[in-house]
């Protein structure tokens, strides 16, 4: 297989080729999509066994796939992702495969229909290659189930690629298709970007439509999910913005088939052009070394080319306070289906708490416990913060900062999460924590793009999110990718690449 010369002018086998640069191949007649496909095919075949990222392969139904996108397009035919190799994370129901969440109880549930987004990448014309790896109902920053095992990440075997889009994120930086699709609530997406040096985009609260990503064996319905998105994953912010707008767009059950949503561009094309507020603390949690590191670089890339780059602002919603509304929120979802004894010792746990206690961890505990009036109150406080970020991006584009305190860290399997630690330069602080960077765009709801900001000294990937304003998602896509054309983005791992340069 000859290499081809990738985005940057390196030479770089084609499966680490941004779909923009494989669709120019295949409409130039350069390659075909069954080249493609059995390419992705021998490379996860020889790859994945020391991943586990691909947790259930669909390789014959992607070969017919292919075949037909051939035929398509030697017809005429042309669309966004017409024979483009690509991966869908375990969650999402595909017609014939199992969506299991790693639970080993549903080991067998096979879904009937696609997911609205598997039949939109279907109908782009993505040749769906397989599944990709999760945590255990989806629960956790890392990816690893009894029913599929544990995913590595490509640069380190004995790190994790994050979750729960970990799958994904490991998929993309090994060569494993152009593009993926996840899920973000607590830096589902974001996080797994961060971790594997690739991008990941957060969408609108709303934007795109979540059904049949959902939990087996529930029936897919068109859900209005509180703080849950599901979104793109790509090796560059521009496969970012032509994933999303394959993606984007309400449900028709619920709106129409007609229904169409038109975003508006990007508030500005130069980066001289840019407001931008860079974070790198936060009060509850700080943030370490490696990840400074790059919130700085980024911050000196967007000065280097004329942006207006502050750090502080009273515009600024308390993130001392977000991050406890994002905890609550969060954490209020999680004991619905706790058995009655169990939910009764929270509730006896949370009233001996002392009012002077206002940790993380006294927020998660009164979040399982709150009643539907204790709800309302905290999402009227939600509300004021919408309204405070609206204040705040009348003055500023985008804030720059981190998705979580450190790259990519080691395997940990502790079923207690609660009890789980982070080390951040040496210190421990409780695992949970790190939450309140990603919690930071997800609580009020906004658009936020993870993109690589270089490797820590350790040579692991580091990344940060760019945060912008509520259905305005083009602005920080467009901050990422001009930020991509000036520092650099997505690098192969050193045991996965073939760089020939």
């Amino acid at each position: 297989m000859a290499p081809l010369k990738g985005r940057y002018g390196q030479f770089m086998e084609r499966n680490f080729h941004s779909a923009e640069e494989l669709a120019a191949a295949l409409r130039a007649g350069e390659v075909t999509s069954a080249e493609l496909t059995d390419e992705a095919i021998e490379r996860i075949e020889r790859e994945d066994k020391a991943l586990n990222a691909i947790c259930v392969p669909d390789f014959d139904r992607a070969r017919a796939a292919a075949h037909e996108a051939d035929q398509a397009r030697a017809r005429g035919e042309d669309r966004p992702l017409l024979g483009i190799p690509v991966t869908v994370k375990e969650c999402y129901n595909v017609a014939g495969l199992p969506t299991t969440w790693g639970m080993p109880q549903h080991r067998d549930f096979l879904p009937a229909e696609d997911a609205v987004q598997v039949s939109r990448l279907k109908t782009a014309g993505a040749v769906i290659l397989g599944k990709t790896n999760v945590p255990l109902g989806l629960q956790g920053l890392q990816s690893s189930n009894p029913v599929y095992g544990t995913t590595n990440n490509p640069w380190n075997h004995d790190r994790t690629p994050g979750g729960s889009s970990g799958g994904s994120s490991a998929a993309l930086a090994a060569g494993f298709g152009a593009l993926s699709i996840g899920s973000d609530i607590g830096g589902s997406l974001r996080t797994p970007a961060h971790f594997c040096g690739v991008y990941g985009h957060k969408p609108t609260l709303g934007l795109v439509a979540n059904r049949g990503m959902v939990a087996p064996p529930s029936p897919a319905l068109p859900v209005d999910l509180d703080l849950a998105v599901v979104g793109p994953m790509a090796r560059t912010a521009r496969d970012l913005a032509l994933l999303l707008d394959v993606m984007a767009g309400p449900d028709p059950l619920t709106y129409g088939v007609a229904h169409e949503l038109a975003l508006p561009p990007a508030r500005h094309e130069r980066l001289s052009d840019f407001r931008v507020l860079i974070l790198e603390d936060h009060p509850f949690i700080p943030t370490g070394s490696a990840v400074r590191a790059g919130v700085n670089r980024v911050a000196d890339a967007l000065a280097d080319g004329g942006a207006q780059v502050e750090r502080h602002s009273a515009l600024l919603p308390d993130l001392a306070e977000a991050a406890t509304l994002y905890t609550q929120l969060l954490f209020s979802g999680s004991v619905a289906r706790f058995p009655v004894e169990a939910y009764e010792q929270l509730q006896t746990r949370a009233t001996g708490l002392s009012a002077d206690d206002q940790s993380l961890d006294a927020s998660r505990l009164r979040g399982m416990v709150l009643s539907h009036r204790d709800w309302l109150e905290v999402n009227n406080r939600r509300e004021l913060h919408r309204h405070g970020w609206r204040q705040f991006f009348a003055e500023f584009d985008a804030v720059v900062c981190p998705v979580t305190p450190t790259p990519a860290f080691p395997h940990d399997h502790n079923p207690d999460l609660l009890a789980c630690r982070l080390d951040i330069d040496g210190v421990e602080y409780p695992f949970f924590d790190q939450l309140v960077w990603a919690g930071l765009a997800t609580m009020p709801g906004l658009p936020a793009t993870a993109m690589p900001a270089g490797l820590s000294a350790e040579g692991l990937p580091v990344g940060v999110q760019v945060i912008g304003p509520m259905f305005e998602d083009r602005t920080p896509l467009k901050l990422a990718e001009l930020l991509e054309e000036r520092i650099g983005g997505f690098q192969a791992p050193i045991r996965c690449s073939s760089n020939v340069s």
